[in-house]
């Protein structure tokens, strides 16, 4: 589809999803094993045939940029099909500045959308999961002639006020958006996939940035703005698969678990729809006659020596003799020493865990006092490259900082709810 440029909004901070976000953007977060969070995204264009792709990045780039390189792992370093990073930068020309909102992020890069010559442009979010051909969007768009097709899906009543929300007539057409209210009038929810027609979105950008009053963004002022004018053909596409906004600790969580629940030759396994990502290859894992695995994902570099119950373990995670991990997510190259437990916690990178220390402990769920909104729900985050000593207890809504090591510690129990933090000392290095 060579008429099409997709838009890849991946500069979000994530502050909702506590240490996990501190040192890279959340689409690079690691997720379901092997990949990360933009893998989705990037490869429902390159499967739909979309090959003109840019990713506009703000907050902490390093770790994304290093992921998504020249774009070779998504067939885009050829050619004749291209990946370009975007970032904010300070200019002559009035209006340079940090990006403001989505809006405003792709409005200040409106002259490399012309450059490119797109007849449409497809914006879309870096930290959703969903497989979606985007080409069945496209026909509908031009079926409907269209000036702008949005997807949708159905969430729950108690989800929808996460979320924008559109209302629609009998033709399918978008007569109502509101952006994350308490009583939406639908329970249909936004996906974050737009399709403008390149004059049409150019029009409204520059037509939002003059706004003062404008917070410059999709949700909450350009789309909004656009239905309740209705001078433009609005259309809503009706997305039926599985579709998860990973912007909570919870659902970020949550929707890892999904991944093992999904029939074997489903979302991942789908050798007509493949997710590619950048991952150097690793020996296969090795799970020993001492190992008990039950309903979990295990990735490449594994050795499993203890028992692993319905969680993620990322590429050359260790779970040594008498360890259990349950209900829990760990990321690359950490470590789970003898009989050490893992009770619905988060591990991220090169985490090391010593021998008979417990994440997780207990039926007291008092929520983070430090981040009460965004750990409430009994999971215990461990940041990267985090140490921690030997017998220690860690209790649920706990948050270990990452670069924490055993003389951060205190005492041998860190109670439901605290946070333990790095003395000064410098900063931990990587993302």
């Amino acid at each position: 589809m060579d008429s099409i440029l997709a838009v890849i909004l991946a500069g979000g901070r994530g502050e909702r999803l506590s240490v996990l976000a501190e040192e890279r953007t959340k689409p690079a977060i690691p997720f379901a094993g092997r990949y990360r969070i933009i893998d989705f995204t990037l490869s429902n264009c390159v499967n739909s045939g979309i090959h003109n792709v840019a990713v506009l990045t703000q907050y902490q780039p390093l770790s994304l940029a290093e992921h998504i390189g020249i774009g070779a792992a998504w067939g885009l370093a050829t050619p004749d099909r291209g990946i370009r990073l975007l970032q904010p930068y300070l200019a002559r020309e009035e209006g340079r500045d940090w990006y403001k909102g989505t809006a405003d992020a792709i409005y200040q890069n409106l002259q490399y959308v012309e450059e490119q010559d797109a007849e449409l442009v497809l914006v879309l979010s870096g930290d959703h999961i969903y497989k979606m051909d985007y080409s069945q969007m496209l026909k509908f768009h031009q079926e409907r002639q269209s000036d702008v097709t949005l997807a949708f899906t159905r969430r729950p009543e108690e989800e929808l006020h996460q979320f924008g929300t559109i209302t629609i007539d009998a033709e399918g057409r978008v007569i109502g958006f509101q952006e994350k209210v308490k009583h939406p009038k639908s329970n249909l929810a936004s996906m974050g996939v737009y399709l403008f027609k390149r004059e049409v979105l150019q029009r409204c950008l520059e037509k939002d940035a003059k706004l003062r009053s404008s917070r410059h963004d999709f949700g909450r002022d350009v789309l909004p703005k656009m239905v309740a004018a209705g001078k433009h053909r609005i259309s809503a596409y009706d997305f039926q698969g599985y579709w998860r906004d990973v912007g909570t600790v919870q659902t970020y969580w949550q929707s890892n678990m999904d991944i093992i629940e999904m029939s074997p030759e489903g979302f991942l396994s789908d050798a007509g729809w493949p997710i590619r990502t950048n991952e150097v290859e690793r020996p296969s894992a090795i799970i020993s006659e001492s190992a008990n695995v039950v309903s979990s994902l295990i990735s490449s570099g594994c050795v499993i020596e203890g028992d692993v119950e319905h969680s993620v373990l990322s590429p050359g995670v260790i779970v040594a003799e008498g360890a259990v991990v349950k209900d829990s997510i760990i990321m690359a190259n950490s470590v789970v020493g003898s009989h050490g437990v893992i009770d619905r916690s988060i591990l991220d990178k090169e985490v090391v865990v010593e021998a008979g220390c417990h994440l997780g402990f207990g039926d007291d769920c008092t929520v983070n006092r430090r981040e009460p909104k965004v750990l409430n729900t009994g999971i215990t985050i461990i940041g990267k490259k985090a140490k921690l000593p030997p017998g220690i207890t860690i209790g649920r809504n706990c948050v270990i900082c990452c670069g924490v090591i055993e003389d951060d510690f205190s005492t041998t129990e860190v109670l439901s709810g605290e946070t333990i933090r790095r003395r000064q000392r410098g900063r931990a290095p990587g993302a």
